[in-house]
């Protein structure tokens, strides 16, 4: 718990046998002054994994849950479902490529009354060979977009964030891949909620990445954050033109004009 809040993890992890057990008990070892444990719950939700990510997370003190249909918002969505009344929401992956310790400022920022925080990896120290070239540039293009669109200056799509629950409820999260994180972003933007950048560190992920390791795998990222992007766009401009054309002297519908009355 940090300052009275209840903090849960979720982590999407996928063949990780070799890094889970080093992620989950860094998040156990996390203190607060008094020496509490900061960390109340962590839920892996094991996408699939053909090895013994399930039996070390477990032994790491994690509770597991599973969906075996593969897809990274699909397995944040399921280990969601599980968490256990949560104040503030961590999302971490099963890599070891973030620094566990760094999630402080992150939960420190929603208490400070931030909706959703972000880890910018582009903020923070990024070691050799923590993001491919092609992660590098999608990264870039996807956060120039975001803030040419919305007007909202971001510079990552980092996946270590926190987020309060409530605000994590309000989002109504729908994607089941790759375009989970950028659909939070967005959707925040969008309800106007408060955001922040925290600067945090990564290095070379432990095993090989499901995205960047493979051809498939980035170009399908590539293209269901792109794809998420213009969804969103299209939503939010569709509902915007519905409003205008259905009242397009923007006159006051919240009753406040009674009949008869001086416009």
């Amino acid at each position: 718990m940090y300052k009275q809040q209840r903090v849960s993890v979720v982590i999407p992890a996928l063949n990780e046998e070799q890094s889970i057990h080093k992620v989950v008990s860094g998040l156990f070892e996390l203190k607060n002054s008094s020496m509490q444990s900061i960390i109340d719950e962590v839920v892996v939700c094991d996408n699939g994994s053909t090895d013994t990510t399930a039996q070390v997370a477990e032994h790491a003190g994690a509770r597991v849950v599973f969906e075996p249909i593969a897809g990274y918002g699909r397995a944040c969505l399921k280990a969601i479902h599980a968490l256990d009344k949560p104040g503030i929401v961590l999302f971490i992956d099963a890599d070891n490529a973030f620094y566990v310790h760094q999630a402080l400022p992150l939960i420190a920022a929603v208490t400070r009354g931030y909706d959703l925080a972000i880890g910018s990896r582009t903020l923070g120290r990024m070691e050799p060979g923590a993001l491919t070239v092609p992660q590098q540039f999608g990264n870039h293009l996807a956060s120039f977009l975001v803030n040419g669109i919305w007007q909202q200056d971001i510079t990552d799509l980092g996946p270590y964030r926190a987020i309060s629950y409530q605000a994590l409820s309000s989002l109504n999260m729908e994607d089941e891949t790759f375009g989970w994180t950028i659909e939070m972003q967005i959707k925040a933007i969008q309800r106007k909620m408060q955001i922040t950048e925290v600067p945090v560190d990564t290095r070379p992920r432990i095993g090989v990445s499901k995205i960047s390791g493979t051809v498939k795998g980035t170009i399908g990222a590539g293209i269901g954050i792109l794809s998420m992007i213009a969804k969103l766009w299209w939503r939010e401009h569709k509902n915007h033109s519905q409003h205008t054309v259905g009242n397009p002297l923007n006159i006051p519908t919240d009753g406040n004009l009674t009949k008869g009355g001086n416009v």
